[in-house]
């Protein structure tokens, strides 16, 4: 695919914001005071920006393939598209929006949900979706009865905090959260004897930290776990792990003159400094942390790619790393977001836009000068063959083949 046969047209969307809900877990109180502040900065009120438009450059002003809608300004962490429907989630609710019509509605806590922080969205069967959010547990929406229905700690969850969910072929349900991850067999929610947590201590060590952060399915029906601590695999009730000294990453030597952050989140954040002191990075000064997988993708040839936190890009074929950096041409390595679509072609989201990766090469490098929203990529889906959403800070472009 040539991304110059691409029309961009940029649909920005977010929602009004209110207090979030905190569920109990085993954190320190300082890390609950961190989290809680970030979860009011994640809900504080945004005021509606309807029929705007909006030029992220001067080049997309100029170019009448680029459209401009905007309502407020708030991370996408999640995109999932359908035939003509786009479920979006946001830091302030989840979007329906029909892409046919011109219509969408919003999701948030004044309709069910707990917490307007969404990290993940996904359909779980033909009237349900999966709603992982940041603070409220997991939110099971039923488009025929239009009601949500909430699982969180008291029912078997690890975490109120989910991060990703993996609905499996055989009917069981993963759940990424912050505090390990759940596999709910045949995806019984409401029957407490179905659900499993799986952290670094029941695992002996098998799960390298209890921070999980993506989930992906594997060519051989395995599962992988990305977290913050390295790269998972569940396979046969069999654990394995991989992380920085297994090559995961790219060394700090070579990276980090082209760090795309230079505040160390350590000074920030009692979480950040054990997380430095446990993964030996003491002599580290910047936001890198080759350990920490932010974003997880197994293709279809089932090689298995890590999106590391200034690390690079590193490719996983089950046995050895091959790590890219901005040198060898990604645009940044810091990576959020990596989604195959269906020509087999890799997308990289990173802090400095979106790339391709085709055939051993980064090619067709996007920014707001080429018409994306923002640099900061989260998210991406491929709708109907015609069409990729690309969600980041501030909003969602729309690419059209």
């Amino acid at each position: 695919m040539n991304i110059k046969s691409l029309s961009l047209a940029s649909v920005v969307i977010a929602g009004l914001l209110v207090a979030a809900y905190w569920a109990g877990s085993n954190r320190s109180d300082q890390d609950k005071s961190e989290m809680l502040a970030q979860i009011q900065e994640w809900n504080t009120p945004a005021t509606a920006l309807n029929g705007k438009t909006l030029t992220p450059s001067s080049a997309a002003a100029q170019n009448p393939k680029f459209t401009h809608f905007r309502i407020g300004n708030r991370n996408v962490k999640s995109i999932f598209a359908e035939d003509d429907v786009v479920w979006v989630g946001t830091s302030g609710g989840v979007i329906r929006y029909n892409s046919e019509n011109d219509d969408y509605r919003l999701f948030d806590v004044r309709n069910g949900l707990l917490a307007n922080g969404v990290f993940h969205v996904s359909r779980w069967s033909e009237d349900k979706m999966l709603v992982g959010t940041y603070g409220g547990g997991l939110a099971i929406y039923d488009e025929t009865k239009d009601k949500f229905e909430i699982y969180n700690v008291p029912e078997g969850l690890a975490d109120a905090f989910v991060y990703d969910v993996l609905a499996m072929p055989d009917g069981d349900l993963w759940i990424a959260t912050w505090s390990g991850a759940n596999r709910v067999k045949g995806g019984r929610l409401s029957e407490p004897d179905a659900w499993e947590t799986f952290t670094v201590e029941n695992t002996n060590g098998g799960l390298p930290n209890d921070w999980v952060y993506g989930l992906a399915l594997g060519k051989k029906g395995e599962i992988w776990l990305a977290t913050e601590g390295g790269l998972a695999r569940f396979q046969e009730n069999r654990w394995e792990n991989w992380n920085h000294q297994d090559g995961q990453g790219a060394a700090y030597e070579l990276v980090k003159n082209d760090n795309t952050f230079g505040t160390d989140p350590a000074t920030m954040s009692s979480h950040h400094a054990r997380q430095k002191l446990e993964m030996g990075l003491q002599q580290v000064d910047t936001a890198y942390n080759p350990n920490y997988i932010v974003a997880l993708e197994v293709d279809t040839a089932g090689i298995v790619w890590v999106g590391t936190w200034g690390g690079g890009l590193a490719r996983f074929d089950g046995e050895k790393y091959v790590n890219y950096t901005v040198q060898d041409g990604l645009p940044s390595n810091h990576v959020f977001m990596l989604h195959e679509d269906q020509d087999g072609i890799l997308w990289i989201g990173t802090s400095n836009g979106l790339v391709q990766f085709n055939h051993g090469d980064f090619d067709n490098h996007l920014t707001t000068h080429e018409g994306l929203f923002s640099n900061t990529v989260f998210s991406m889906a491929t709708q109907q063959d015609d069409f990729l959403w690309v969600g980041s800070f501030g909003g969602v472009t729309r690419l059209q083949r």
